[in-house]
């Protein structure tokens, strides 16, 4: 089961492309970045992504012919940057293949809103509806109650969660987190505190009691009334 959202970054600015994968990871995707056409088709064919993000102006082959040769062998939801915003461009890109424009330059704000909408509309809608005492998780929609309250997750506050609820009370060391969560990605030695911490500020923000517990030299594990 793939708890994390992969996506791979076609641009050929390096600025831009560290902007990207910085912003993109710290909002919990997994991100791989490709500089030119051949190396995002070669990465393409090798791990799929959930979501590409690919820009027009690449040296070699360029992104309108990247988006043609993806889509002879696959569906994946395709979000095209580009600096041209004239509208024979911009129905080229949708024509060759992509499912939204951005236009050079953009807040990084919208293009996350722009993923989120993108991965929303391609995932399946059917989905599971995990309950573990209060809580109420939509695996389709990410769709997170406890009680009545809506609480919105990052990617990697989502898979955290998911994976607690699927198997609750059972408890999960630091490093099996880490495995199952951010796998081989670079992070840094916190992390797992960090997002813990983060969560459990959300699970917690209407006062609620605690329902994940830290378990002293053991790990973490989701045990509501306790």
């Amino acid at each position: 089961m793939r708890l994390m959202t992969r996506i791979l970054v076609v641009e050929d600015d390096p600025k831009v492309a560290s902007m990207l994968q910085r912003g993109l990871a710290f909002e919990g995707y997994s991100v791989s970045v490709a500089g030119d056409g051949e190396q995002a088709l070669r990465v393409a064919r090798e791990s799929p992504p959930d979501l590409l993000i690919l820009d027009v102006m690449l040296p070699g082959i360029d992104g309108l012919e990247v988006a043609r040769r993806i889509r002879r062998g696959s569906e994946v939801p395709l979000l095209m940057l580009t600096a041209r915003d004239a509208v024979p461009d911009r129905v080229a890109g949708l024509e060759a293949g992509a499912d939204d424009y951005l236009v050079k330059p953009f807040a990084f704000d919208e293009l996350l809103a722009r993923v989120k909408t993108i991965l929303r509309r391609a995932r399946p809608q059917s989905g599971e509806l995990l309950r573990v005492g209060e809580l109420e998780l939509h695996t389709a929609t990410r769709e997170l109650r406890r009680g009545a309250r809506l609480i919105e997750l990052t990617a990697r506050e989502f898979a955290l969660l998911e994976l607690f609820m699927r198997y609750p009370r059972q408890v999960f060391s630091r490093d099996q987190l880490l495995a199952r969560i951010w796998g081989d990605d670079d992070y840094e030695s916190n992390v797992v505190e960090v997002h813990m911490k983060r969560l459990r500020e959300k699970l917690e923000a209407g006062g609620e009691p605690r329902i994940i517990q830290t378990l002293r030299g053991a790990g973490y594990a989701l045990r509501p009334g306790e």
